[in-house]
Order: C-alpha cells, then sequence, then structure tokens
C-alpha cells in the first residue's frame, strides 16, 4: 500500500514532465498569409519534432486581434494553447480601451523570434527613385502622398505616422483590412507608398519586380537586399524599424512548460534550417527569451506608447 501510494503520489509529476501528450495548438489572431501567421507555422513546424507532438496553427481573426487573443487569455493554461502574435501586442494596449483581458496579466512572453526590419516600400513605376524625393513631396504638397497599411493601430500605420512626424511631413492614411491587401493595392497603384516586412514584399522586389523599396529600417544593409539603404543612409537619423513574432502563454502555464518552449525556441533559431528561413526572408535569425524578452517589451511599449500620444490617435 504504501508503495503503491508513492507511485500514484508520482503520477502528476511524471505525466507532466512528459509534457506534451497531444496535439498542441498555436492561436494566431491574424489571417492566413501575413507574415505572423507564416512564421508561426514554421515554428511550428521545427516544434513538432523537437517535442514530439504536433503543433497546429489555428486563426482567429476580428477585432484588431481580441477575438483571437481572448481565447487564448480564456484557455486552460495546461500547456495546450499557446497565442502566436507579432509586436503588435505592445500596441494594443495603448489602443484599445476595454478588452476582455490584460496583456500584462494574462499572458505569459515564452519568446521572440524572426526579427524582420520594416522598409518603405513604392511601386516600381513610382516616380520616386529615393526616400528624401518621397518626402520633398510630402513637404511641397501635403496630404497628396497616401500611404496603405492593414489597419488603424497596426505597427506599419504607427511607423509610418512616427516617420512623418519626424521629418515634417503629411501624408494620408489608406487602411486595409490587412497587409496582403495593403500590397495588392501599392501593386496596382491604387496607393503611393507602404511600410512593410521584406517577407511581404519580396516576391515583387528586383529586377522585372513591381515594387521598389526605398529604405530599410536597419542597422545596416540585408544581404537579401543588398542594394536596399537603411534610413540613416537615406538620410534620416535614428529611425529603426523591426517586427518580430512571438509566443505567449495564458496566464498559469506551468513554469515547466513555457521554460522548456523557450529553450526549444533558442535552439530552434541556431539550427541551421532556421537560420536559413530566416535570411530567406530578409528577416534575422534570433531569439529573445527571459531577461532580453523582458527589457524587449518594455521598450517597445515605451516607444509605441509614446508615438501614439505624439500623432494624437485616441483610444477606442
Amino acid at each position: 500500500m504504501a508503495m503503491a501510494t508513492t507511485l500514484l503520489g508520482a503520477v502528476p509529476a511524471l505525466a507532466q514532465e512528459r509534457w506534451p501528450q497531444r496535439p498542441v495548438r498555436i492561436v494566431v489572431p491574424y489571417s492566413p498569409g501575413a507574415s505572423t501567421d507564416h512564421v508561426s507555422r514554421k515554428m511550428a513546424q521545427e516544434l513538432s519534432p523537437r517535442l514530439g507532438q504536433t503543433f497546429i496553427v489555428e486563426n482567429k481573426t476580428g477585432a484588431m486581434g481580441t477575438i483571437g487573443m481572448t481565447e487564448v487569455a480564456r484557455a486552460r493554461p495546461d500547456g495546450y494553447t499557446f497565442l502566436g502574435m507579432d509586436s503588435g501586442i505592445t500596441i494594443l494596449p495603448h489602443l484599445v480601451r476595454s478588452t476582455p483581458f490584460d496583456v500584462a496579466r494574462d499572458f505569459i512572453p515564452i519568446g521572440a523570434y524572426v526579427f524582420s526590419p520594416l522598409g518603405i516600400v513604392v511601386n516600381a513605376t513610382s516616380p520616386f527613385r529615393t526616400l528624401q524625393e518621397l518626402l520633398q513631396k510630402g513637404r511641397s504638397e501635403p496630404g497628396t502622398i497616401t500611404f496603405g497599411s492593414g489597419g488603424i493601430g497596426t505597427s506599419p500605420h504607427l511607423a509610418t505616422e512616427d516617420l512623418a512626424s519626424r521629418v515634417d511631413v503629411t501624408l494620408m492614411h489608406i487602411p486595409f483590412r490587412g497587409a496582403a491587401e495593403a500590397v495588392q493595392a501599392l501593386v496596382s497603384g491604387t496607393i503611393d507608398m507602404q511600410i512593410a516586412s521584406p517577407a511581404t514584399v519580396l516576391g515583387n522586389l528586383g529586377p522585372g519586380g513591381r515594387l521598389r523599396m526605398l529604405a530599410i529600417g536597419s542597422d545596416h544593409r540585408l544581404d537579401r537586399l543588398p542594394d536596399v539603404p537603411t534610413f540613416a543612409e537615406a538620410g534620416v537619423s535614428d529611425f529603426f524599424l523591426r517586427n518580430w513574432i512571438g509566443l505567449f502563454a495564458p496566464r498559469g502555464t506551468p513554469q515547466d512548460i513555457t521554460g522548456r518552449l523557450a529553450q526549444e525556441i533558442t535552439a530552434a533559431m541556431q539550427s541551421p534550417e532556421m537560420k536559413s528561413y530566416a535570411e530567406s526572408i530578409a528577416a534575422e535569425p534570433q531569439a529573445a527569451v527571459g531577461e532580453e524578452l523582458t527589457t524587449l517589451l518594455a521598450a517597445e511599449n515605451d516607444r509605441w506608447k509614446a508615438v501614439i500620444q505624439r500623432i494624437g490617435l485616441e483610444p477606442q
């Protein structure tokens, strides 16, 4: 009996050590094809063999991502439901007055990965060959240059407004229902410019492409886009832009599970396959976990809060 009691008492610990024992969901609050969706699926493919279970990505879109985020916040914290989100998670609290969750309270940051500098893109037939030509037109004819984004409050929208305020240019925002729609509008010539991640426009860049990138928000030129200058080289100093994808757990998820995932994410981003993947989409193959991730989230939160206040965007 004593032995039986000892063995039964060990069952929960053993079960926890064997996590995961069934497929794991990663809820992405954006539409299929978006960079967050694409990168999350790639990471899910990498985590599946590492942890011995299938990681499945499910898209739950709507309401600036709050529908999918609400589902994860309300999920059982048992290690079988996670949130695949981008840097927009640090923007949302400053734009939405009321949500069924609190970002800081209800989500546990696990890891951020695949850091992608954003760049300014125009149509290949655009008269703007350089960033300075575009900005000069914006100054001489305020409000005549249109820019698209995947919606009000998205990081490309706020980044463009931030740039405009820094260089004293007035631009006209045309919001779309997603980044893919904005890219199509740029390709068709409906809008003049867009700030986008290279992953969403790479197929249209280069010789014979329908788009042209004028500057990239990195501190160095990218190997994948060697002819694209940094913002500093294009005449705008101290302007850096990058998006990243992250994995978050609902509050209460056991630390041994989140810690294991953080380790596997770090290892995954050091693998030749993930390094090659990141470089193929003009992104940086790095991961931020632990204290580095905490610092990153705090800095992003402060940056976007200041931008939102400076441009006068009121929370809805």
